[in-house]
């Protein structure tokens, strides 16, 4: 049995972010599956705040948990720009830019997916 969090939000709408980790948490917690909130929340959070202050489009916030528990999260934006990681040497000292390296050391897996309208940022997690 697929469990699916399916939610659309507008462009810059970035107090949306809190409500999608209260609807993720909320919907893991009825899952059966609390464990993975904090991490999935994080993370969430990183690729949603992403594609809402990135690409001045709104974005879909899809998350899935198959019936092997492993959580799928996708987040759909309108733009066909690639996420990249900071690369100037001063990026230890910057207040952002780290969203991208939160997800690839935290995710079991996670990666971008070029679609004709834009692109797909994804994470998976497994229970531990």
């Amino acid at each position: 049995m697929h469990r699916r969090l399916h939610l659309t939000l507008d462009p810059a709408d970035l107090i949306a972010v809190g409500a999608v980790r209260h609807r993720l948490r909320t919907a893991l917690s009825h899952w059966g599956v609390p464990e993975l909130s904090d991490t999935a929340e994080l993370l969430s959070s990183e690729l949603v705040t992403n594609a809402l202050l990135h690409t001045g489009k709104g974005a879909v916030f899809d998350a899935v948990l198959g019936s092997d528990s492993r959580l799928r999260v996708e987040v759909q934006d309108g733009a066909s720009r690639l996420p990249g990681r900071r690369r100037d040497p001063e990026a230890e000292y910057a207040t952002s830019g780290r969203g991208l390296t939160l997800v690839e050391a935290l995710a079991d897996s996670w990666g971008v997916q070029l679609r004709g309208d834009g692109k797909v940022t994804w994470f998976e997690l497994a229970l531990p």
